[in-house]
């Protein structure tokens, strides 16, 4: 084997979007097979090759059990996740455009990096976020007697 085979990214004709539609469409909550190969211009010789390959089954498995053991939250989990994803394609859109103010991009940056789980949490840092100081007058391992 070549070190060239080593950094060649994973290359796959099928998306995660794909994985969800067709879990929902096998439980019976979306469109016909037909109908969704049309849509995502697949072939049924590409399914049957996607089918082969262990990664896309194993996804495929995977979202047809959450369907099954969560019902209806799982299709709107589905269903949000294709949305959410749609949304990062136009904020990125949105923050390379050179006519989006700067308020508009900065906004959309932090609350990108707010979804990625990148924002500050208060378990992080203290409460107050504020600068503490503490002031020790005298010598503090002595008592007072009478």
């Amino acid at each position: 084997m070549s070190s060239n085979s080593l950094t060649v990214p994973l290359q796959r004709r099928w998306d995660d979007r794909f994985v969800h539609d067709l879990a929902m469409t096998l439980e019976g909550s979306g469109s016909t097979v037909a109908n969704l190969l049309k849509e995502y211009d697949y072939s049924k010789d590409d399914l049957i090759a996607f089918g082969e390959e262990p990664i896309f089954k194993q996804r495929v498995d995977y979202w047809r059990k959450e369907l099954k053991n969560n019902g209806q939250g799982a299709v709107f989990k589905l269903k949000a996740m294709a949305q959410a994803e749609l949304l990062l394609d136009t904020s990125w859109n949105i923050i390379h455009n050179d006519e989006a103010s700067p308020a508009v991009k900065a906004d959309l940056i932090k609350w990108t990096a707010k979804m990625a789980g990148y924002e500050p949490t208060k378990e992080a840092g203290s409460a107050d976020n504020g600068v503490r100081i503490n002031i020790i007058m005298g010598d503090a391992t002595q008592t007072k007697s009478d």
